[in-house]
């Protein structure tokens, strides 16, 4: 594998350890989370709780991608897009809510999409 698709390993693997380090106690205590990262306390904790869980699930498909980016090309975008949508969701449909996050995501979906296309450009060669 070249090294830029182990860059975008490494870097694909990192966001899944922060969506995990955010999403598992989001679970358990989602106003604590939502004070994290700049939120209001919300009364019913349903909600936040059950987004915490998918971000955890939609975090497990990223794995397989992140140790083979160059087998599963398709994935590999949607690994990026992913971030993407969470970026645009936080700083343009509800700008100052959690800008915190928007940038979060930004930051991944950037790194991860620059090393995408170099990783995809260098071809399956070994570095």
């Amino acid at each position: 594998m070249n090294q830029y698709a182990i860059r975008f390993r490494q870097v694909v693997l990192i966001g899944v350890l922060v969506n995990l380090f955010l999403a598992l106690p989001g679970i358990i205590i989602p106003n604590s989370v939502l004070s994290l990262v700049g939120g209001e306390p919300v009364i019913h904790t349903l909600w936040p709780a059950f987004a915490s869980l998918l971000l955890v699930l939609l975090s497990l498909f990223y794995i397989p991608v992140a140790l083979e980016p160059l087998r599963y090309t398709l994935f590999a975008w949607l690994t990026v897009l992913a971030p993407l949508g969470g970026a645009l969701f936080f700083l343009l449909l509800y700008p100052g809510e959690y800008p915190l996050l928007g940038c979060i995501y930004l930051v991944f979906a950037v790194l991860e999409g620059l090393l995408l296309i170099l990783a995809l450009r260098a071809g399956p060669n070994v570095s």
